[in-house]
């Protein structure tokens, strides 16, 4: 296991690296387009589409595909939106969990006195419950959502702001995620990242963005910044 040197802050993503939520956001998703009179969406469907935030997936939803359609009404996208953020809203998130060793991992980083944040591009006005109801909001001292800043990732811009204001060289800061444009993110910001094989990656392999560091499991983690030394 390669262990970083001079680690100081790590930002997480959060869904397909913390938080399996794709069964909620899935379910959502379906409701949403059924309740448009329009085809359902399936789990398998939504798991290659998120990762751009919520605009994007419900784009990709009223799309059917990848890449969302120039000719979407945007009136239609608007709507969908709407009736998204409800019944997401609505849902609970009863079907989202923590993936294995995430709250062990977060639990001996915080003791071992490692400041952490989330970088998601999830809408901000979900992720303060999430962390709540999942029992590990107290480990972050900064939240960063896809609508805090006027870019998200892959834009660096989150990341550049978490080095300004907890006066970080980039070398100190590490990023862990479980898609491209964490890594890019990353990569953009000249800090360190580490891939998770396990998350939403758009059915593409995380070691294809090129992380430095790939693991299968969480909990690797603890080695990767050193908290045994």
């Amino acid at each position: 296991m390669v262990a970083l040197q001079d680690i100081k802050f790590v930002a997480f993503d959060l869904d397909g690296t913390l938080l399996d939520s794709v069964p909620d956001l899935a379910l959502a998703a379906d409701q949403t387009m059924q309740a448009l009179g329009l085809p359902g969406v399936t789990l398998e469907q939504v798991t290659t589409w998120i990762g751009n935030g919520a605009d994007i997936l419900i784009g990709r939803c009223l799309s059917r595909d990848m890449d969302v359609s120039p000719d979407l009404d945007p009136l239609l996208h608007q709507e969908a939106r709407r009736l998204f953020d409800r019944f997401y809203d609505e849902g609970g998130h009863r079907q989202s969990a923590l993936y294995p060793g995430v709250l062990e991992t977060l639990a001996a980083m915080h003791r071992a006195g490692i400041p952490m944040a989330i970088v998601t591009n999830k809408p901000s006005q979900f992720v303060p419950h999430l962390l709540e109801e999942h029992k590990i909001a107290e480990y972050f001292v900064d939240v960063i959502g896809g609508d805090t800043f006027p870019q998200r990732k892959p834009d660096p811009c989150a990341l550049h702001w978490l080095m300004e204001k907890h006066q970080l060289a980039s070398h100190e800061l590490l990023m862990v995620g479980d898609s491209r444009n964490d890594i890019l993110a990353a990569k953009a910001a000249s800090c360190y990242v580490v891939g998770l094989t396990y998350g939403y990656n758009y059915g593409q392999p995380i070691s294809a963005s090129d992380p430095d560091i790939v693991l299968d499991h969480f909990s690797d983690l603890a080695e990767v910044v050193r908290l045994g030394s």
